[in-house]
């Protein structure tokens, strides 16, 4: 189901896609030559993943959406207490919402870096509330068990990178170097590749 959806999202938008894709990589390695920076692989393909990622969690929020009833869910947990646990809906409405965010999560708190959760918690319903809007603007419905989902997978992406980077930080040195790191995210990035041809039926094994 969520490679469906998924598959709907990137078919719309992959010639944007990929322009915009090459626009950005062209633009970071002639600054990273302009201004004679180190060049990291897997922290540039983080930021680059970071900022795609944004770009088709919105698009898959702003043109997916299960019920047709437009309008105000203003009463919080009406709309998830209505689904049984483990069916469809309840695996794209309520699992499905709190999924999509959690890399949001990781992302606000590498960029933000704050000294506690709360940049997160209002940064998280700031964006989530923003999405809400949009979609009743354009016929679609305003939930706010929407966001409340959504801030609870920002809280876990949150929880998620604040104990990996524990780890990482408990690390030996020679674990904490990148080219380790640069060869796990090109694997990381050749399996997400493979995926996603599969998905678009490039792939068919």
């Amino acid at each position: 189901m969520f490679a469906r959806l998924f598959q709907v999202s990137i078919g719309a938008i992959w010639p944007s896609l990929i322009i915009f894709s090459v626009t950005l990589i062209t633009t970071r390695i002639f600054y990273l030559i302009s201004h004679r920076e180190r060049f990291c692989l897997y922290r540039e393909l983080l930021s680059l993943g970071s900022i795609l990622y944004v770009v088709l969690l919105f698009q898959l929020l702003i043109n997916t959406e299960v019920s047709s009833n437009a309008g105000f869910n203003l009463v919080p947990f009406k709309e998830i207490t209505r689904y049984t646990i483990g069916s469809n809906l309840f695996k794209l409405n309520v699992l499905g919402n709190i999924i999509l965010f959690i890399p949001m999560g990781c992302i606000l708190t590498g960029y933000l870096k704050p000294k506690n959760i709360i940049p997160i918690i209002v940064s998280s319903i700031i964006i989530s509330s923003t999405v809400e809007l949009v979609q009743l603007g354009i016929g679609r419905a305003f939930d706010v068990d929407d966001i409340i989902l959504n801030l609870a997978g920002a809280i876990i992406g949150y929880l998620l990178y604040s104990f990996l980077r524990a780890i990482y930080n408990k690390l030996p040195k020679f674990l904490q170097k990148d080219g380790l790191y640069n060869v796990i995210c090109i694997i990381i990035i050749a399996g997400f590749v493979i995926y996603i041809m599969k998905i678009l039926g490039v792939l068919n094994f």
